[in-house]
């Protein structure tokens, strides 16, 4: 499928409108912009996470809340509705389904973007043996990663199961491919290896139903967090190659974010993704979307070649 799919839309007239889904872990990053995006081609979109305006989860930053980015939704056309969850907290995820039921009467879309472990992996997963790893750190992000996206499927599954076209999305870090070297810790590796068996797992059980399941991964993501450890904005972001030359191949959260809205948008999509893991660049060649900046970046390949295989190459030849 080879159409441009940067069209800009106005909501209610967008491919999903009528649409409802819930993207948990919207605070802020890929979640956000996933909810953005799908809100700008007419979807209705349930945000959720930790951070609220009134209160910081453990990740720390008080400047992205999901009531703004309800807001952004709204503001792109959606209808974007906030509301905070904890998702290991398995009391407040059955609230929020029965909401949703109660509200909408279905649900279509699920995006799984939980984590918020980021402030774990400096001090306790870096350059670290899992053994010198603190139990209670590691353990901490096996819930982050794992245990909160479990608990969110399988209350939220049976709603989902209703829609005409179930659609459930996985995002991690890394492809089952390049995920197939270590990443560098034990429970980091476990944690970001599980959504892409949760996809293949889950992707078995929709296929009866219409349903599919696909594991998404950004490249390097210019989160607001990632831009923040720099020192630099979205606007001057090329600024942090000099500390780290790899940051050229950077990308933004709506890079993933238009890709996806462009697969939930596909009529076929269950034939091509189900079951899978693919990445921010595979999909926007697949559908012929670009970053914020025109680019088509392709981080994992760059990593692939010039990190791993000591290929003499830019990161301009990857985007």
């Amino acid at each position: 499928m080879n159409k441009d799919r940067n069209t800009q839309y106005n909501g209610q007239d967008g491919p999903l409108a009528g649409r409802i889904a819930l993207v948990a872990g919207a605070t802020r990053g890929a979640g956000r912009a996933l909810a953005v995006e799908l809100g700008r081609v007419g979807a209705t979109v349930y945000v959720t996470g930790r951070t609220t305006r009134r209160h910081a989860s453990e990740v720390g930053r008080t400047t992205e809340t999901i009531e703004e980015t309800a807001e952004l939704v709204t503001a792109a056309g959606g209808t974007g509705i906030a509301v905070p969850t904890d998702h290991l907290d398995e009391d407040r995820v059955r609230a929020l389904v029965e909401r949703i039921d109660r509200e909408q009467g279905r649900l279509d879309i699920l995006v799984n973007d939980l984590w918020g472990g980021e402030h774990l992996l400096i001090g306790s997963v870096f350059g670290k043996k899992s053994w010198e790893t603190p139990l209670a750190d590691g353990l901490r992000i096996l819930e982050l990663g794992v245990r909160s996206h479990v608990i969110t499927a399988a209350l939220a599954l049976p709603l989902l199961v209703r829609s005409d076209a179930p659609l459930h999305v996985e995002v991690t870090d890394g492809t089952a491919v390049s995920n197939r070297r270590y990443r560098e810790n034990l429970y980091y590796d476990l944690a970001k290896n599980a959504p892409i068996r949760i996809a293949f797992g889950l992707g078995e059980e929709l296929a009866e139903y219409g349903g599919m399941a696909v594991a998404v991964t950004p490249g390097f993501l210019r989160s607001e967090q990632m831009l923040a450890h720099f020192g630099v904005s979205e606007e001057n972001w090329r600024d942090a190659v000099a500390q780290e030359p790899g940051f050229a191949i950077a990308e933004s959260p709506h890079y993933l974010a238009r890709a996806v809205a462009a697969l939930a948008a596909d009529p076929d999509r269950a034939a091509r993704w189900n079951g899978k893991s693919t990445s921010s660049a595979e999909l926007a060649r697949a559908y012929g979307v670009r970053d914020t900046d025109g680019s088509r970046p392709d981080g994992w390949a760059y990593f692939e070649d010039v990190r791993y295989g000591g290929k003499d190459s830019s990161p301009d030849d990857y985007r």
